[in-house]
């Protein structure tokens, strides 16, 4: 089906048109004008003048008879008698608009005990379900019905983000703050997140790509993973100021001490040739999973970071329910789904090649690595190991904004 732009014009057009149509020419004018659009041309048509398949159908046969015989002429005589030719279904059958609305909104406009209330409404659903209740009809006028009435083919989309944190506008200002100061005085700013946990094998990965015609890539039909193979956990670390990416892409479970590991890994290989004078490092990080702002492994794993890279870590944590505000999630995870659709992700090496070469056209530029070591789950921080952590809590949500000092 084409937009909403589209269907307006050609009913635009048609209104203007039919007055001066008889039928013939209006089933022929829809046929070209089908023609005119293309792809999905017959559903627009239908959807902006209320014409069936079928009528357009007969006049893209009669444009084809006079195109092989062109001396065919056009009469200007009546074709049918006036109110000749089929009823509308609304016309013969008044009552079929309101069964049918009262099955696709049971709650809002009709039985809220109707038989479709907790099953997909297909068009052959709902044909069927009025066909019970003696309606003669079929898919293709439940469609035009619907289209007549207002309705369209939706998903769902995603607005609705819960009950918001009263400083949460708060802390999205304290955020930025941070991250201007750091980067005025050339100090570092990274956002961290684990990204989607992948199966390693031979399964099937959403989108496509461009391959020799009738040759897809073939994988397994059900998504249980290979035990000898496992998954793959990419954790990123994302510099803010730079527009690059680091990925450990982990083999075992996503922890805080895998989540620390990665930073101190970033660190390592890029951040310390980037900032050669830092002092301190800016976390952005969300307030859940293994660098939750209440996980207190995430604090003590940290603390052995900022020991072994002698640097101050401050944390940011996101606001509860914001996670889609970290700005990894659309500057880099995005782009390296981006970058594997359509690929089966057949190896851990096939995972990181693939991940270490996404690019844009804004010049992100992404490294990575396998990260082999194992990481226990469970564990256990007793608060004489909290307490041993050099940590210092901001005035404002210290839950949420803290420094981790070096020792």
């Amino acid at each position: 089906m084409k937009d909403a732009a589209l269907i307006e014009r050609i009913r635009h057009k048609f209104k203007s048109l039919r007055p001066v149509m008889d039928e013939r020419v209006r089933r022929q004018w829809a046929a070209a004008e089908a023609a005119a659009v293309g792809w999905g041309g017959v559903a627009a048509v239908v959807a902006a003048t209320g014409m069936s398949h079928n009528t357009i159908a007969r006049g893209v046969q009669e444009l084809q008879e006079r195109a092989r015989k062109p001396r065919l002429r056009v009469t200007g005589k009546r074709i049918r008698r006036i109110g000749g030719g089929r009823k509308s279904i609304i016309d013969s059958n008044p009552s079929i608009l309101e069964s049918l609305e009262a099955l696709v909104e049971p709650l809002t406009r009709g039985d809220p005990e109707s038989p479709l209330r907790w099953t997909c409404k297909s068009t052959s659903r709902l044909a069927e379900e009025l066909r019970i209740q003696g309606h003669q009809v079929g898919e293709r006028t439940v469609a035009m019905l619907l289209h007549r009435a207002g309705y369209s083919l939706q998903s769902n989309r995603k607005v609705r983000e819960g009950s918001s944190h009263p400083d949460r506008n708060a802390q999205f200002e304290h955020i930025n703050n941070q991250v201007l100061a750091f980067q005025r005085y050339g100090q570092p700013v990274v956002s961290v997140d684990t990204k989607k946990k992948e199966l390693v094998g031979d399964f099937r990965n959403g989108g496509r790509e461009w391959r020799p015609q009738g040759e897809p890539d073939e994988v397994r039909v059900h998504d249980f993973q290979d035990p000898a193979l496992g998954k793959a956990i990419p954790y990123g670390v994302y510099d803010v100021t730079n527009n690059q990416g680091w990925v450990s892409v982990g083999i075992d479970h996503d922890t805080a001490r895998f989540a620390a590991e990665a930073i101190r890994r970033w660190w390592r290989k890029m951040g310390a040739k980037r900032f050669p004078d830092a002092k301190r490092l800016l976390i952005t990080a969300d307030g859940g999973g293994s660098n939750g702002s209440r996980c207190r492994l995430w604090k003590v794993a940290l603390q052995d970071v900022a020991d072994k890279i002698g640097l101050e870590l401050r944390v940011c944590h996101f606001p509860p329910g914001t996670s889609k505000w970290n700005k990894i999630e659309h500057r880099l995870f995005c782009h390296i789904t981006q970058n594997w659709r359509g690929k089966p992700l057949v190896s851990h090496e096939v995972i990181v090649n693939l991940i270490a070469n996404t690019t844009t056209q804004k010049g992100l530029k992404v490294r990575a690595e396998l990260d082999t070591n194992r990481y226990e789950t469970g564990v256990k921080v007793t608060d004489t190991q909290l307490a041993a952590v050099r940590i210092k809590k901001a005035n404002f949500h210290g839950d949420w904004n803290y420094i981790i000092l070096p020792r």
